[in-house]
């Protein structure tokens, strides 16, 4: 398999490990390794002690109160949105609206507010084969609702989606494309940008569901002229509860609230309520304050040490672990595009995933085993699941040795 060329850069990954405390610890009498990013990434100090800091030294409500402790919570808040806007190149500071969740609640403002309003009867929306399920389920419930049509690009064997069937697929009656930047059951690394440029030449919008893409590729949305952008601050070495959608001025000022409540509103009377402005419109009732606080540091800290080092490294491990994977006997690699984030997917003959997985955790070995939240994608390559080992900036080579050595057990003593 042929993976996207990366530069050789070394950095210290014994130093970054130090800044996650939760490595160093033994599961089930080994040393933990944990590759299971795609599914949560860990956290380091800097992000521990900023909630450490909040809920000690300034825990208070933000934008309504007066008092010193409130405005130290707003201003470290509204900080965390510039560092964001900054962080993914959007053009406005009002674009980037903060979820109290992460990527599923993402994509579902979007679908009841802008879906809802805006998708009539006939129209058509355009997902990928490569969804999770979050990206999928919203859009049946508009097409239901709407009487829309739900449209799919099929995948090709690779695993990469096909760019020629995308295009057929789309019509003067599309009005929407949902797509994942990366996928988190393959790692397949989507052509968004040039997705984007289709949509929008036949009149429609996309949104990109940026969940395991934020902590592993450079994110312009500017550049990708997207018009959606999804991220969840848990895959990106933040803390769970939180996350960004991106949605463009022009859009985001014609739809409507998702939720009402504090904050979104600038005047209410039984008659009427006026609704704020952006971003507040959005952002109903006392959001996950501390959560989106500790959202700054996992920015910095990616940004410290640099997309394309990060990039680098991934791309290394992924290369030797899809070369030592691949010499062991019945395992069958799912998803061998040729750009992909740091993941690999596969299946061994004659043993179900989960025995896999169950038994790399008495080896302190954290994969991750089933469907991923894609289960229409594992009925397209004929499989119940996989297991997925996924990479973070803190993993190393000799980790994924014993992967590979875990694995080679688990074969001998279950054939």
């Amino acid at each position: 398999m042929t993976t996207s060329p990366a530069p050789s850069i070394r950095f210290d990954v014994e130093k970054i490990r130090k800044e996650f405390p939760i490595l160093n610890q033994k599961v089930n009498g080994h040393d933990l390794v944990y590759f299971d990013n795609a599914a949560t990434s860990q956290k380091p100090l800097q992000v521990i002690n900023t909630l450490v800091d909040y809920y000690t030294g300034y825990n208070a409500n933000i934008h309504r109160g007066i008092h010193t402790l409130a405005e130290k919570a707003t201003r470290a808040y509204e900080a965390t949105r510039e560092a964001a806007k900054d962080f993914i190149n959007a053009q406005h500071l009002e674009e980037i609206i903060f979820i109290t969740r992460g990527v599923t609640e993402a994509i579902n403002l979007v679908a009841h507010s802008y879906g809802r309003t805006f998708i009539g009867k006939g129209d058509e929306i355009i997902v990928s084969e490569l969804e999770h399920h979050s990206n999928i389920v919203p859009w049946q419930m508009v097409c239901e609702m709407k009487d829309a049509e739900l449209k799919v690009i099929p995948v090709l064997d690779n695993g990469e989606i096909d760019l020629e069937a995308f295009k057929k697929l789309l019509t003067s009656k599309t009005k929407l494309v949902v797509v994942n930047h990366a996928s988190n059951a393959l790692g397949t690394i989507n052509p968004v940008k040039e997705m984007a440029r289709l949509a929008h030449e036949a009149g429609a919008l996309i949104l990109v569901d940026g969940a395991q893409a934020a902590a592993h590729l450079p994110v312009d949305v500017q550049n990708l002229d997207c018009d959606f952008y999804c991220i969840s601050a848990h895959k990106m070495y933040g803390p769970t509860g939180a996350g960004i959608l991106y949605g463009k001025r022009s859009l985001l000022e014609k739809m409507p609230p998702f939720f009402g409540g504090g904050e979104m509103i600038k005047e209410v009377t039984f008659k009427k309520t006026t609704y704020n402005d952006l971003p507040y419109k959005f952002e109903a009732g006392t959001p996950n304050i501390a959560d989106v606080i500790a959202l700054k540091p996992a920015i910095e800290f990616i940004q410290s040490l640099g997309k394309a080092t990060i990039a680098a490294h991934e791309h290394e491990l992924l290369k030797y672990a899809t070369s030592e994977l691949s010499a062991l006997k019945g395992i069958r690699l799912i998803g061998t595009a040729a750009q992909k984030v740091s993941i690999v997917s596969f299946v061994v003959e004659g043993i179900h995933h989960f025995d896999i997985g169950q038994m790399l955790d008495t080896r302190g070995i954290a994969v991750r085993t089933g469907h991923h939240c894609a289960q229409p994608l594992m009925e397209r390559f004929g499989i119940e699941g996989t297991v997925r080992a996924s990479f973070a900036v803190y993993n190393t080579k000799p980790e994924i040795d014993k992967l590979v050595e875990g694995l080679d057990r688990v074969i001998s003593f279950m054939k």
